[in-house]
């Protein structure tokens, strides 16, 4: 029987094959981001228990993203070989592992440890669920259906940080880890059996056995728009890193408020932030990509500039739900942006470079909180992750191209 390629342009057109990409993508990444989202409001303090500096503070911070970019390009190699259903499942695996082993972590050096190999885990799911989206939607549908997965991470990080916060008052911070980690193991039996076999993945995997000569072939004929789009989409993430970060840390640091209070106020951000994502999918698939993108960087550099003016509970909330309507609009559009600007005989490899370029800003910004911080005050810290994300949105204005409706400007190596 001849080898069949996937449609690809049709999946998300019918309600079996709808139900198909709840089940296999939508519900596995939920599982993933719900416990994203648990350790939101967590993680800050418990690297504060340590009684460490901000610096390594947000070391701390930033080990899964180190993690994340050692593993994202290798990642989009091995996926080509071993197919986007197993390294999803192996990703989810060492993520949730990981994680657990943080209840038992008796040093700051230990949990280092523990998220860099979290990072490693968080890229191999990341990178092929990408991937297996990217080749199951047609572009007219991608905006939504990418933006309905940022909906599954707005879910994850709504309901996420308020039970995070209500478990770590009566059990403690540790606690939150064990449960973080049974719930990332939900997914990894959602992905086992639902997620589409790993043999259609692997169609282009006889045209060459050599990742390098990939990779290097991505690079020579993308490297215009990966240095425009790439810089753009590193202030960007700068920016949603940063405030994950900035809220906590102010809240709790400047302000003083307890960790009940501090999970509300992200949850309540978060629930804005979802509220939107149908809007973003809806102007990426009818109007641009960029009509959702620059007002998701920009809004949010305004609502981060006027963190550091928040004298109270409720300042801090309007602060953050500002924010929380920027990234709304912004939901799923980097991996959107990426999708349509994968060439398709070198897409794994593709989009590890743009995860990697990408989980860059993401992992930039804990090291940019601490070090500023250090050096000056934490309010100097949180102007820097402002400007980062008007820069983001200035650079897609100008110099991005619009995808939707036309060809990229890319070779198809």
């Amino acid at each position: 029987m001849p080898h069949r390629t996937p449609n690809t342009n049709n999946i998300a057109d019918t309600s079996t094959g709808l139900r198909a990409l709840i089940l296999s993508f939508y519900l596995p990444a939920l599982m993933v981001t719900l416990g994203q989202g648990l350790l939101v409001p967590i993680l800050p303090l418990f690297a504060v228990d340590f009684d460490i500096s901000y610096g390594l503070i947000g070391l701390v911070l930033a080990g899964e993203g180190i993690g994340t970019l050692i593993a994202d390009v290798p990642t989009g190699m091995i996926q080509r070989r071993f197919g986007n259903k197993q390294v999803m499942m192996m990703g989810i695996l060492v993520k949730a592992l990981s994680i657990i082993l943080l209840f038992f972590s008796p040093s700051v050096w230990i949990v280092l440890v523990l998220r860099l190999i979290s990072g490693f885990g968080r890229s191999m799911y990341t990178v092929s669920a990408h991937v297996y989206v990217t080749n199951h939607v047609g572009l007219s549908q991608r905006g939504k259906a990418i933006s309905m997965f940022g909906g599954t991470h707005r879910l994850g990080g709504f309901i996420g940080p308020a039970i995070g916060g209500i478990v770590a008052g009566m059990f403690g911070l540790r606690a939150v880890f064990l449960l973080v980690g049974l719930v990332t193991a939900v997914g990894f039996l959602l992905v086992i059996a639902f997620t589409l076999s790993g043999k259609r993945e692997k169609r282009d995997g006889r045209e060459s056995k050599d990742g390098e000569l990939h990779i290097r072939s991505v690079l020579v004929s993308n490297y215009r728009i990966l240095a425009s789009a790439g810089t753009a989409q590193i202030f960007g993430q700068m920016i949603r890193a940063g405030r994950t970060i900035v809220i906590p840390l102010f809240a709790a640091e400047v302000l003083g408020l307890p960790v009940d209070q501090i999970g509300l106020i992200v949850s309540i951000s978060v629930a804005v932030d979802f509220s939107l994502f149908i809007v973003a999918g809806w102007l990426m698939d009818r109007v641009g990509r960029k009509f959702a993108i620059v007002p998701c960087f920009g809004i949010q550099a305004i609502g981060m500039a006027l963190v550091p003016f928040a004298a109270s509970y409720s300042a801090l909330l309007f602060a953050a739900v500002l924010i929380g309507i920027g990234n709304g609009l912004g939901s799923g559009t980097m991996m959107t942006l990426g999708s349509d600007l994968s060439p398709s005989r070198t897409r794994g490899e593709f989009l590890g470079v743009w995860r990697l370029i990408g989980d860059m800003g993401h992992t930039g910004a804990p090291l940019v909180v601490g070090v500023v911080a250090d050096v000056l005050v934490l309010s100097s810290a949180i102007w820097v992750i402002a400007a980062s994300g008007m820069a983001a949105a200035s650079i897609f204005l100008i110099f991005v191209p619009e995808t939707l409706k036309r060809k990229p400007p890319l070779a198809t190596a």
